[in-house]
């Protein structure tokens, strides 16, 4: 099976790129997370005077 370029190459540009160190910062929580928090923050733990607000 022919392969597109040598595999002596395989892996030469990883091999080259600086290694950085991770950082400690925190990470945002996932759209998955984010969405669930905003609608239970914004529609099932509502305050009950709003609830029955009429929506325009």
């Amino acid at each position: 099976m022919p392969t597109h370029g040598s595999l002596t190459k395989a892996g030469k540009v990883r091999a080259q790129t600086p290694k950085i160190e991770k950082s400690n910062m925190t990470k945002r929580p996932g759209p998955r997370r984010r969405n669930s928090r905003n609608y239970h923050s914004r529609i099932v733990y509502q305050p009950v005077d709003k609830q029955f607000r009429r929506r325009r």
